[in-house]
């Protein structure tokens, strides 16, 4: 859900970062681990139990994964993908959070027009028939959808043994992912505690259904992990959403990183581990004291 700047802000953040993350995405492609590259904090690891879901929503049904620790209840996490989609890569992310005590569900956000994978293994944006197809498949989603999907996906979350439903749930978006977060937190703010936008895009527009024009709606604590070259392309970004959060009194930890957009999934060419690993103890941070 990304406005058409946001889509050609990713064209170039792409073009840009092909030959900074050459070597890194080299070691993906030749078959590296994700779930090596993906390790729970040390003491952290708990068992769990995943499983290949699909949800009734009023527009269809959507495919998701659902990960949770073996025994228990625990805080539900839903989490948005970035323009890639549903796809191995944010399957692990989605465990490993799960083994630090969550019960997690990564969903299919383009469910309504094709089941994941919604774009190809080791997807290039900067080949025109992908760009085309992941960019038409972003534009089918609003901020009607996100409501929708929001109130079907965290009603079936709260439906599962798995989760503990006296517990705030949290939600964490990627790149695209990162409005409906607010979107989400802004529909059902009795049950969202927290969210987190990492990379997120199109967060502050000048339209009247902005996201950060729903903050007074929201009660959740928020984790803004923003790129070093989305801040470049919009600086005030940041500080309408100091603004908005301070208005309403809401704590909001607004950081920008020193890494280009897209850095945190481990598939991405421009993967950047160290920050990756950064942003990853502040949402476990956040969560920690949020989803209480």
């Amino acid at each position: 859900m990304c406005d058409n700047d946001s889509f050609d802000d990713m064209v170039e953040y792409e073009l840009r970062a092909r030959e900074l993350s050459r070597r890194r995405f080299g070691a993906i492609a030749m078959g590296t681990s994700l779930t090596m590259m993906l390790p729970p904090l040390a003491g952290a690891a708990v068992a769990v139990k995943e499983a290949e879901v699909e949800i009734k929503t009023p527009d269809g049904v959507c495919d998701a994964h659902f990960v949770h620790p073996a025994e228990g209840r625990h805080p539900a996490v839903l989490v948005w993908p970035d323009i890639f989609g549903l796809r191995p890569t944010f399957r692990e992310m989605g465990k490993r959070l799960a083994e630090s005590g969550y019960a997690v569900l990564t969903v299919n956000p383009f469910y309504r027009t094709k089941k994941a994978p919604t774009s190809p293994e080791k997807a290039d944006f900067n080949d025109p028939a992908t760009r085309t197809a992941l960019m038409g498949l972003a534009g089918s989603l609003n901020a009607t959808t996100a409501t929708a999907d929001a109130k079907a996906f965290i009603g079936w979350l709260d439906a599962q043994s798995a989760v503990d439903t006296k517990k705030k749930v949290g939600t964490t978006g990627y790149c695209m992912g990162g409005p409906i977060t607010m979107r989400t937190a802004a529909t059902l703010p009795e049950r969202v505690g927290a969210g987190a936008s990492f990379h997120g895009g199109g967060l502050v527009t000048d339209k009247p259904d902005s996201p950060h024009l729903l903050v007074p709606k929201m009660k959740a604590h928020y984790l803004f992990a923003i790129a070093q070259n989305d801040d470049e392309k919009q600086p005030d970004a940041k500080d309408a959403l100091r603004a908005a959060f301070a208005a309403v009194k809401l704590p909001a930890e607004i950081e920008v990183y020193p890494a280009m957009h897209g850095w945190c999934p481990p598939d991405s060419r421009v993967y950047d581990e160290a920050q990756a690993e950064k942003a990853w103890a502040r949402l476990l941070a956040l969560f920690k004291t949020a989803l209480v």
